[in-house]
C-alpha cells in the first residue's frame, strides 16, 4: 500500500492528459525518475557542515522526494 504522499503524486500524474486509467506499470518508473530529477534540482550540490539552515531544510525536502520515488519504484517491481 502506498503512503498518502506517493498516492498524491500518482493522483497528480493521473490528471495529466493521459488520464488515470492509462497509467501503467511502465509509466511508474518514469514518474519516479522525474521525482528524482526534481529532487536533484532542490539541492543540486552536496551539503557540507558549513551550509546554511535553509540548505538543511532543502535537503529534508529532497530526501522526502527521493523516498517517494523509492516507494513508487518498489511498488512497480
Amino acid at each position: 500500500m502506498l503512503s498518502p504522499a506517493a498516492l498524491a503524486v500518482m493522483d497528480a500524474f493521473g490528471t495529466y492528459p493521459l488520464r488515470a486509467d492509462h497509467i501503467s506499470e511502465d509509466l511508474v518508473p518514469a514518474l519516479a525518475a522525474a521525482l528524482r530529477a526534481a529532487a536533484d534540482q532542490v539541492v543540486p550540490v552536496p551539503i557540507d557542515a558549513k551550509t546554511s539552515e535553509e540548505h538543511w531544510a532543502l535537503l529534508g525536502v529532497k530526501n522526502k522526494l527521493l523516498a517517494i520515488a523509492d516507494e513508487l519504484e518498489n511498488a512497480s517491481a
